[in-house]
């Protein structure tokens, strides 16, 4: 499923759709299809440069702007999901960011 496919089937009040949207991410990234959204970006073998790649997809599939530090802060796709659904339903077409 590419990029734009995931974000049509996100549905902004569930986080399920952009959880399976972010470990889409990291699994392209981090060139490892064996991630679920319980891995960790750090132990995958993530480092700064991946986390902008990341950052950039997401924000690419979203429309928004999100922090590259969110990556560091919440370092699973499961918890980057529920924090970037929560800073987008707080800041209407704006900056996702800590």
């Amino acid at each position: 499923m590419t990029v734009q496919d995931q974000t049509v089937a996100w549905d902004r009040r569930s986080t399920a759709g952009l959880t399976e949207l972010i470990t889409g991410l990291y699994q392209e990234a981090l060139s490892n299809e064996g991630l679920d959204e319980k891995a960790d970006f750090f132990e995958s073998g993530g480092d700064s440069l991946t986390a902008f790649q990341i950052t950039g997809r997401i924000q690419e599939a979203l429309g928004t702007e999100i922090a590259v530090a969110l990556v560091f802060a919440y370092p699973t796709p499961e918890e980057l999901a529920e924090i970037v659904a929560e800073e987008l339903a707080d800041t209407p077409a704006g900056v996702a960011h800590e």
